[in-house]
């Protein structure tokens, strides 16, 4: 018996065949977007993993804002440490106990060590908490300071100009939290193919 001659082996180069590298990189899991609207560009990264550090654009000024931050809470901290007294009437004009404006102190110099974790690193899920702290301390504080002066009826300019102060810290502080948790939007190039 004679058997056929084979045909000669054709070698596919499947880098250059669109289709069957589309198909590859289906049959991977590679390239479409997952639950967090990631894109991953190969099995590794799926499977390991994005670091958000490397996804994250900074707005302009960011780094000099929480560093501007942790210098004024720090400094306003340890005013309130050392010397209780004359924070609390340079604000209000009245005296109080030095207790609690030594612990408002030492609740702002915890805050304001947030603050200084949040400018070194660059991990985005600690840089929006920081800003969120932020915002949430100056909220408080707002709240606080203007009870105060409807209860006691003061309004003296060194109070309005602490109270407009927050607003502005906050306003500044939410503006960045926002622009930071955006997602950036991705170009992608859908290449359609007949299955």
């Amino acid at each position: 018996m004679s058997s056929k001659p084979q045909p000669p082996l054709m070698k596919k180069h499947s880098q250059t065949d669109l289709v069957s590298r589309l198909k590859t990189r289906k049959i991977l899991g590679v390239g479409g977007e997952d639950d967090d609207g990631e894109i991953h560009r190969s099995k590794i990264s799926q499977m390991l993993g994005n670091q958000m550090r490397f996804g994250v654009r900074e707005p302009i000024g960011l780094r000099i804002w929480i560093l501007m931050s942790a210098v004024l809470f720090t400094t306003i901290a340890l005013i309130a440490l050392v010397f209780p007294s004359q924070l609390y009437e340079f604000v209000f004009e009245l005296r109080t106990t030095r207790i609690s404006i030594r612990l408002y102190g030492g609740a702002l110099l915890s805050v304001s060590l947030i603050m200084w974790k949040g400018l070194y690193t660059s991990e985005k899920a600690i840089i929006q908490w920081t800003l969120l702290t932020e915002a949430c301390l100056l909220s408080v504080q707002f709240l606080v300071t203007s009870i105060t002066l409807v209860e006691l009826g003061l309004m003296s300019n060194s109070a309005i100009l602490l109270l407009l102060s927050e607003v502005l810290f906050l306003i500044i502080t939410l503006l960045y939290y926002y622009h930071l948790g955006r997602r950036t939007k991705k170009t992608q190039n859908h290449t359609h193919s007949a299955d």
